[in-house]
């Protein structure tokens, strides 16, 4: 019998489309022989669709008419499992159209990445690939996630954090803060985004304003940090559990400002062949067209040259280092760690972690010699074991105190009263 995995992609982010180009990538490459897909696209407004319509990406295209031919859904557990419910019922017609055994969130940015899925599908029951609510939450929030980092004595910048309304209610006080721990240039970026948004460098106090300005218009949580001047940018994949992780070949990404952009990313600079999200055939469901660009050595594609080029020792303290961030942040799936090295001292910096990274960085790992097919099986078996585990735990008890004579008198000290 085949695993019915309930594929959870879009959302209210600024990273849907993303979502929803990783979640094509990703279909196309779980064995059906092994697993039913069972999509579960959320709309912008947080409205949810199912149809075999939303497996083809080139749909997206109109909108309206795609989800004009899909069905709007609740996903449920009813108590004996977890059903993909038409919403509201129909008149007519069978209301349950689907189960889930397996909920897989291909999902990236706020309101989804940040644990906000993860929070839904641990209420569902099921087995859920990627990390949980808590890992969900500090791999997404960019300054909490630093300060635990920094405390198991991992490298990270220098940084000053603050909110919005303290900015606003004392701007002088934040600007001065910062100008005094910290030296030009810095990085302004948003306390809580991924894919590069809102992110601005600031070489003097004009700048500076400026880019919290910017910051500003997408979180109320703000960090500013010390840019890293003779920089080379180096990512790492890792795929694991809380005991066991294994890290993919380095890669080196190329960017076309000073700091690497969301166009960078996912756009690339129409140069590159195939670019990254522009080339290539929706059929294959691999951005840019470019599945298997990464196999066979030095090869430089989408902006991005894998292997990196940096030494082999160097290259291992960085793998063993993204496992120990993978460890400490409690993360489980898969998950790419991007680094910063000054290349005048030789010193690394862990940047950030992306918990659900987009590709699933498949490109990572087919270099390192693993299919995107067994990469997807892999962090499948990883969410049905973690599951498993997570039964054998006591999370409530069979007495219901209510139910027991005087049960509620003296739970808080005070009398039983009425409910």
């Amino acid at each position: 019998m085949k695993i019915k995995v309930g594929v959870f992609f879009g959302g209210n982010s600024v990273e849907h489309e993303i979502s929803v180009i990783t979640m094509n990538q990703a279909i196309s490459s779980l064995d059906p022989e092994k697993y039913e897909i069972v999509p579960i696209y959320i709309a912008k407004n947080g409205v949810m669709y199912t149809g075999d319509d939303l497996l083809d990406l080139y749909s997206f295209r109109d909108m309206e008419v795609l989800l004009k031919r899909c069905y709007q859904v609740a996903v449920v557990n009813d108590g004996k499992g977890v059903k993909v419910m038409r919403c509201p019922a129909p008149w007519i017609g069978k209301r349950v159209l689907n189960t889930i055994d397996v909920a897989f969130p291909i999902v990236h940015g706020t309101n989804c990445e940040d644990g906000t899925i993860a929070g839904f599908v641990t209420l569902l029951g099921i087995p859920f690939v990627g990390p949980d609510i808590l890992a969900s939450s500090i791999g997404m929030d960019k300054i909490l996630q630093k300060k635990i980092l920094r405390q198991s004595g991992i490298s990270v910048v220098d940084f000053v954090p603050f909110y919005s309304v303290e900015y606003i209610k004392d701007e002088e006080k934040i600007l001065k803060e910062i100008e005094e721990k910290l030296e030009y240039p810095v990085i302004v970026k948003p306390g809580n985004l991924g894919s590069s948004v809102g992110i601005r460098k600031a070489k003097n106090k004009v700048e500076l304003e400026e880019a919290i300005e910017f910051a500003m218009e997408f979180a109320d949580r703000i960090i500013v940090e010390k840019a890293v001047e003779n920089l080379k940018e180096i990512n790492c994949s890792v795929i694991g559990n809380l005991t066991e992780t294994e890290a993919s070949i380095c890669e080196e990404p190329f960017f076309s400002d000073e700091i690497l952009s969301y166009t960078d990313k996912y756009i690339g600079d129409g140069k590159t062949k195939g670019g990254t999200i522009g080339g290539g055939k929706a059929g294959s469901a691999k951005l840019g067209g470019q599945k298997g660009g990464a196999k066979g050595g030095n090869t430089q594609f989408a902006n991005k040259k894998i292997p990196a080029d940096i030494s082999k020792e160097k290259t291992e303290e960085i793998q063993k280092l993204a496992q120990e961030v993978f460890k400490v942040l409690g993360c489980s799936g898969v998950s790419r760690i991007d680094f910063l090295i000054d290349t005048k001292t030789d010193k690394v910096y862990v940047n950030e972690i992306n918990t659900i990274p987009g590709a699933l960085s498949y490109y990572l790992w087919e270099a390192t010699g693993k299919s995107f097919e067994k990469e997807l099986d892999e962090i499948i078996e990883i969410a049905i074991k973690r599951h498993r585990d997570k039964e054998k735990l006591t999370f409530s008890y069979d007495q219901n105190i209510l139910a027991m004579q005087g049960g509620a008198k003296g739970a808080k000290g005070g009398k039983t009263g009425k409910i």
